[in-house]
């Protein structure tokens, strides 16, 4: 049973996750969030988290501890007496337990219930240890609770956690099977579970986890595209990137190099001089997006650890720390850069995309057509890719433009990196099927002219799936299936990305 608690790092290890609140990643969260893998509390963990519960109980007994022993937000300096104390929890988590919109699925919910058990192992947060067993409990046998969309501006899950007090309280519904047995949450407990952004924080590891593999994904059809035109490697050599040297566009420079098996330094082209953006920038727009996918998984690998419980539980000094540890700011612009990146590679292959439409690059029929008069070939899919790609730029706009001044006044800024989670997100699907247009024309224009790599490159590899699975037939005729099984197909194109360095 996942109560059972390990003596390790964090980290996966055979089917098990050992969430230690101090090295639990990105990848670990979406393990759990897929149920692949199971969690156990590490036993350093779990003394922290002992120790924690046991000084803020002592803190709160002898002096004014915000949310224990007073109200919340503008009600901080109403004191809550003595005899009261014990109720106090339960009011705040019922009072609380307000998200609106429509039910969470249980793959976000269960992402949240991995990222809160990990930073409450964090040790600051002050909360009874067997919480942490109890969401421990839910991720193995599946149970989740029943969590709404709305009710954060990136200051805290606050709605969304009060849910799932409620839940572990025994007063709120849970999905499927095997819920853990109530625990008795009182004044102690409440609000050091709440003051977290565990559901912002488990969106964002999933949403990142998939765009991640979904660039990779685009470099190989990319690859595709640039076999099909005849495109010029030189935009891939070595010394271009060499002579500029930021981190992602010499790593894609060098991993085209891989996937179409070009030199580092390759000969200049007999035909074209240069080919258009689509081609020619790929490493200078994908390149960013890696970055940008980088600098989010440091801010994620951070939060992830964090005991950014406001009051801070400090056992050392025996102290309460009221802060301002759960303002979301770094979360938020870290998103919002993410997407924005994302989007340009969308964008770039849309370029492509109208590249391999053109004759006068693929030396075939407009628009990939068969031999019938006016036939219009894959014409549809530009028109279906710039749709997408309008839900991906709306999907954009920086959330963090985002304000609202809230509580009388107390709470008088908001990093909106709730809002920001739920785009990236958002944009997952809109990306995947951008790209799909493309590799569904990409393919055609390979078979029709009858080009075909090395099966031992990556490119070759990718080809050898996706004739697998794309009809052949040129024939005008409804794409929609080909762009859906395409657009699924992209996953197993990141492992080629992956594999493809030596």
């Amino acid at each position: 049973m996942s109560s059972r608690i390990v003596d390790a790092p964090g980290g996966t290890y055979s089917g098990l996750v050992v969430l230690d609140g101090i090295g639990t990643g990105v990848e670990d969260v979406v393990r759990l969030a897929d149920g692949t893998a199971r969690p156990v509390p590490g036993t350093d963990a779990m003394r922290r988290a002992e120790e924690s519960w046991n000084a803020a109980r002592q803190i709160a007994a002898t002096g004014r501890v915000y949310g224990r022993s007073t109200g919340v937000g503008a009600n901080r300096n109403e004191d809550v007496p003595t005899e009261a104390a014990a109720g106090h929890g339960l009011r705040l988590l019922r009072s609380h337990a307000g998200a609106i919109g429509e039910e969470l699925p249980a793959r976000q919910v269960r992402a949240m219930l991995a990222v809160r058990a990990n930073q409450l192992l964090a040790g600051g947060a002050g909360l009874r240890p067997s919480v942490v067993t109890a969401l421990c409990e839910a991720l193995e046998s599946g149970a989740y609770p029943v969590v709404n969309e709305f009710g954060s501006v990136g200051t805290g899950d606050i709605a969304a956690l009060a849910q799932v007090g409620l839940a572990l309280a025994g007063e709120h519904p849970w999905r499927g099977a095997g819920a853990p047995e109530s625990q008795p949450l009182d004044n102690n407990d409440a609000l050091a579970l709440i003051s977290s952004n565990a559901l912002t924080l488990g969106q964002s590891a999933l949403a990142l986890h998939e765009l991640r593999g979904l660039i990779e994904a685009t470099q190989v059809v990319a690859a595709l595209s640039l076999l099909a035109v005849d495109g010029s490697h030189e935009a891939y050599a070595a010394p271009v990137h060499a002579a500029r040297p930021h981190r992602g566009s010499v790593e894609v420079a060098r991993r085209m190099r891989e996937l179409i098996g070009a030199a580092d330094r390759p000969t200049p082209p007999l035909g074209r001089i240069q080919d258009p953006y689509g081609f020619r920038c790929l490493p200078q727009i994908h390149g960013p997006a890696h970055d940008a996918a980088d600098a989010l998984e440091g801010v994620l690998a951070i939060e992830i650890n964090a005991a950014a419980e406001n009051p801070l539980i400090s056992p050392e000094d025996l102290a309460a720390y009221h802060h301002g540890g759960f303002y979301q700011a770094q979360l938020a612009l870290a998103l919002d850069h993410f997407r924005l990146a994302v989007t340009q590679v969308a964008r770039l292959s849309t370029s492509r995309l109208s590249t391999l439409n053109e004759p006068a690059y693929t030396r075939l029929r407009p628009f990939l057509a068969d031999q019938e008069p006016a036939s219009s070939g894959v014409m549809i899919l530009e028109y279906a890719a710039g749709a997408a790609l309008g839900d991906l730029r709306a999907f954009s706009a920086p959330a963090s433009l985002g304000h609202a001044v809230l509580s009388r006044g107390v709470e008088e800024q908001a990093s909106f990196a709730s809002l920001a989670a739920r785009q990236t997100l958002r944009a997952c699907r809109a990306y995947r099927l951008v790209i799909g247009c493309e590799l569904v024309a990409a393919v055609r224009a390979l078979r029709q002219r009858e080009l075909r790599p090395e099966p031992g490159l990556g490119a070759g590899r990718a080809l050898e799936l996706a004739e697998a699975v794309l009809e052949a037939d040129p024939a005008d005729r409804p794409l929609t299936d080909d762009v859906m099984a395409a657009a699924e197909l992209l996953d197993r194109f990141t492992d080629i990305w992956r594999g493809s360095t030596s």
